[in-house]
């Protein structure tokens, strides 16, 4: 099934293909101000909505691997050619595999609040989603107020209309089903058969310092591990950067295509 995709574009011919993946629970929507930004300075920028999450139909198949080949059959379908990858959160765990798998497809690469290390460990949230009847009483005990509450603990300045986006993950028994799938589908050490450094491309590894779920020390050792890239801390914000700081996000991912 195709997915729902946000884009924007520019005035004049593009320089080049923005490509966002989103995290968990959002969609595109957390993309809106960088696509903005994007396009003004000359790129094209897409953003789709994952199978199950935004305004995508859920695929029947939630799993890890189910939403590589649906970026990927994304890609095709929109023949986007090289791109700028864009990820955060599970959006890294799902794009920076495909780059891996796909290296001739990325340009450079803007790495955000996510995770793609053999010896990662799932944070507390994950191990509850991860267990069999822990995960089903998390997500079906979930309404709109309590999905609120929750993500208001990590980023105060959500408004209505984003929880709202990204509730639609919990719109049905079979997206939430969804979720605890893609939890459950793989391990890290599975990333053992992937080498992000052979991209080959250049990183910005942009991160929201006082993330509870991806730590800022991640931030460091991707900017170790990877060759070329360089490393923005944004003061002040949690896991939902984009959400949190978006003129200061948008600022260094505009910078950084600058030099792309």
């Amino acid at each position: 099934m195709p997915l729902v995709y946000r884009e924007a574009l520019p005035i004049e011919e593009p320089k080049g293909t923005v490509l966002c993946l989103h995290g968990y629970p959002e969609s595109s929507y957390m993309w809106r101000h960088l696509l903005e930004s994007v396009a003004n300075a000359g790129w094209q920028a897409v953003a789709p909505d994952l199978p199950g999450y935004g305004d995508s139909p859920y695929s029947g198949d939630g799993s890890w691997t189910a939403h590589v080949e649906a970026v990927d059959r994304f890609h095709r379908e929109q023949e986007l050619g090289e791109v700028v990858l864009v990820v955060h959160d599970w959006g890294g765990l799902i794009g920076l595999r495909w780059a891996c798998e796909h290296p001739e497809l990325i340009r450079a690469m803007v790495i955000s609040n996510t995770g793609f290390f053999s010896d990662g460990r799932w944070h507390g949230m994950a191990e509850g989603l991860r267990t069999p009847g822990q995960g089903e009483q998390l997500v079906d005990g979930l309404d709109r107020d309590g999905f609120a509450g929750m993500l208001r603990v990590v980023s105060p300045g959500l408004d209505d209309r984003a929880v709202d986006e990204y509730f639609k993950a919990y719109s049905s028994e079979e997206r939430r089903r969804g979720q605890l799938e893609m939890y459950r589908s793989g391990e890290f050490s599975e990333l053992e058969d992937y080498d992000l450094s052979a991209v080959g491309a250049p990183a910005l590894i942009l991160w929201g310092e006082d993330d509870p779920f991806a730590p800022v020390a991640g931030a460091h050792r991707f900017a170790r591990e990877l060759p070329d890239s360089e490393l923005v801390v944004i003061e002040g914000a949690k896991h939902f950067v984009f959400d949190d700081e978006p003129e200061r996000c948008s600022a260094a991912v505009v910078s950084f295509l600058e030099k792309v």
